[in-house]
């Protein structure tokens, strides 16, 4: 199956029956005269984790101040949660938002500044105290209620402004780089709190990050941003397999049936070519035809061989992953 793409999905059947968590048209910005976004659509089904790639400058902080209502686009409309970005004031009770350079108060206590965001979005003061200790605990904070921001670590600052984006258990959450900069162990706290916040809190979750890894571990949709412009989306699986072949398997056989090998496997009509680096040393390479399916390809290469009575010491696949799409879609950029 192809690619669904953003009118499809608009569809009934595709998730346009109900209400949808993003629904943009037609984005257009720029800066002095630079264009950041062009034409650019979105659409995101509630409850779905959507990765936002891109290479700098392709437009993804544009786009999610836009959808936050912090800038004003030139021209194209959407809605969150069905709200109009025609009126902020509501699209702001709707969203949360974790900003790629967060702001943090020094001299505050991480409850107090939780409790402060809590009662601007009206909650009484017993209740927003209540609120703010509950999302810390939630982040992971619940000892630091009374710690100044200051002497957090940068991932203890990133788990509280994750906190911050939830205060008004908003159903669209928009986090700009979550784990930029953080050693490998807040990484993982980052993530598995982002994971988290899709899973029990029904959340539809955008989050624009730099690490491939990251999207593919999380999210269920994708979109890949370059110059402004939308040039790949759908399921990672999608955009891999429609971005990302040709793909390669590569068998590690005995040594002296390499060649053999080599020769058995490009007689096949399934593989386009097979090869043996490193002067037939037991690896051998195939490169697989058109845009295979990897789990019948893998069995047709190892029947191939078995069938010929060449053992097969070991397969792994090579390219068809996210960053291989990456690459091909955004290929040209100057960044």
């Amino acid at each position: 199956m192809g690619a669904v793409t953003a009118s499809e999905l608009r569809e009934p059947g595709h998730g346009g029956a109900q209400t949808l968590a993003i629904d943009a048209h037609g984005l257009t910005m720029s800066y002095d005269g630079t264009p950041a976004l062009e034409g650019v659509d979105v659409v995101v089904p509630p409850g779905v984790v959507l990765g936002l790639l891109g290479p700098n400058g392709a437009g993804k902080t544009t786009l999610i101040r836009i959808l936050s209502t912090v800038l004003p686009a030139e021209s194209g409309t959407f809605t969150i949660g069905g709200v109009s970005g025609s009126r902020p004031h509501e699209v702001r009770q709707v969203v949360g938002v974790l900003p790629e350079s967060a702001g943090y108060p020094r001299l505050q206590s991480c409850e107090e500044w939780l409790t402060l965001h809590a009662r601007l979005f009206g909650m009484r003061r017993a209740q927003a105290r209540s609120r703010a200790r509950e999302l810390l605990s939630d982040v992971g904070l619940a000892e630091r209620g009374d710690s100044l921001i200051a002497r957090l670590s940068r991932g203890m600052r990133q788990r509280l402004g994750i906190a911050r984006a939830l205060v008004n258990e908003p159903p669209v959450v928009f986090l700009d780089e979550p784990t930029l900069g953080l050693d490998p162990r807040g990484q993982a706290q980052v993530l598995d709190l982002v994971s988290r916040v899709a899973r029990e809190r029904g959340a539809t979750v955008v989050l624009s990050t730099h690490v491939l890894g990251e999207v593919e571990d999380l999210c269920d949709r994708v979109i890949i941003l370059n110059r402004g412009r939308v040039v790949a989306e759908g399921s990672v699986e999608e955009v891999v397999r429609r971005a990302a072949a040709p793909r390669r398997v590569r068998l590690r056989i005995p040594r002296d049936l390499a060649e053999r090998a080599a020769d058995v496997l490009t007689a096949n009509q399934m593989l386009s070519s097979a090869a043996t680096p490193g002067g037939g040393a037991g690896n051998i390479v195939v490169e697989l035809a058109g845009d295979p399916d990897l789990s019948l390809a893998s069995t047709a290469v190892l029947g191939t061989l078995l069938a010929a009575d060449i053992p097969v010491l070991g397969l792994s696949f090579e390219g068809g992953r996210l960053s291989d799409a990456f690459l091909a879609v955004t290929r040209g950029d100057d960044e």
